[in-house]
């Protein structure tokens, strides 16, 4: 092996090394600030006079953190009535995935009864700190 080959390996395992630590770090980290808008309406249906948040899930078939994330956000829409959940498969609806600017597996964008955005997570969520950063919308009106 020549010193150039070796100086190219070692240099792509660093960068796929620094990737991995990045992406490790941001993984189930909320995000706000997001200027997403007609969340609802991307899954077809309006909020009912209670609901207060939408959970828009995105999903793919083959990502096992999805299905940890789904009953994540299952179990928190079914202790919480002003909360609902709802997935889409980006496999199915890829448009949703360009409208929302996504791109990886889950992707959770929380939306407002407006359908404004109002965080995002990549990766499986942290509960805790999910049910926090709600809270202030759930506690409105």
């Amino acid at each position: 092996m020549s010193w150039t080959g070796l100086l190219v390996l070692v240099v792509a395992l660093a960068l796929a090394t620094a990737i991995g630590f990045v992406l490790r770090a941001r993984n189930g980290k909320l995000r706000t600030g997001g200027a997403a808008t007609g969340g609802w309406a991307l899954t077809g249906a309006a909020p009912a006079p209670d609901q207060r948040v939408l959970l828009l899930q995105l999903s793919s078939p083959v990502c096992t953190p999805c299905r940890q994330t789904a009953a994540l956000l299952t179990e928190l829409a079914g202790r919480e009535p002003r909360i609902v959940h709802r997935e889409v498969d980006v496999a199915d609806r890829p448009d949703v995935a360009r409208e929302l600017d996504v791109m990886r597996t889950p992707t959770v964008v929380a939306f407002d009864r407006a359908g404004v955005e109002l965080l995002r997570v990549s990766g499986v969520p942290r509960t805790s700190e999910l049910e926090t950063a709600l809270a202030g919308q759930l506690a409105s009106q």
